[in-house]
């Protein structure tokens, strides 16, 4: 079986039995989640997020870029369009994990300057070596005034990719 038919036969097994008909654009739990694209993370399953409760977006090392925040940006125009929409009582939760691949790419500062879009001198502001203390720069990030999220509560949590577990690193940032 080839993955494509492998993948299809795994969707009409979702549709027959976990599809939920009639869920809104905008999430159940006025939250959104960003996280990591390692497989090992996804965030929905991580955290037990069922289909329509959570805004998930996933990105190298789950981190705040000015990618990210255009994302959101555009996500909060969908959302308002939509009867609602991010606003001061919304969740944000920064989802960073352990043993992620973005500490590979510390040997690469050029490449990491140019995914932030910063000077390759402000590097170390980004914690990119520490899962610990990169959620808490993000979430920072995040709660800071000017961001889409100014005015949310914003946390940061670090999964343990060895537990399963997650951490609280920072809360109402």
């Amino acid at each position: 079986m080839t993955v494509i038919e492998d993948l299809t036969r795994r969707n009409a097994d979702f549709a027959t039995h976990r599809f939920i008909p009639g869920l809104r654009i905008n999430p159940s739990r006025r939250t959104m989640i960003i996280g990591c694209v390692d497989p090992r993370v996804d965030p929905g399953v991580v955290l037990g997020v069922e289909l329509g409760e959570a805004a998930i977006i996933r990105n190298v090392g789950g981190r705040v870029t000015p990618a990210l925040f255009k994302t959101m940006a555009m996500l909060g125009r969908v959302g308002k369009a939509n009867g609602g929409g991010p606003g001061s009582d919304w969740n944000l939760v920064v989802l960073h994990h352990t043993d992620c691949g973005m500490t590979d790419l510390a040997a690469f500062p050029g490449l990491l300057a140019e995914y932030f879009e910063i000077p390759a001198d402000r590097l170390p502001d980004k914690e990119v070596s520490d899962p610990h203390a990169s959620v808490k720069v993000d979430a920072a990030l995040l709660a800071a005034p000017g961001s889409p999220a100014h005015g949310w509560q914003v946390s940061g949590l670090v999964y343990d990719v060895e537990t399963g577990l997650v951490q609280v690193v920072a809360t109402d940032v």
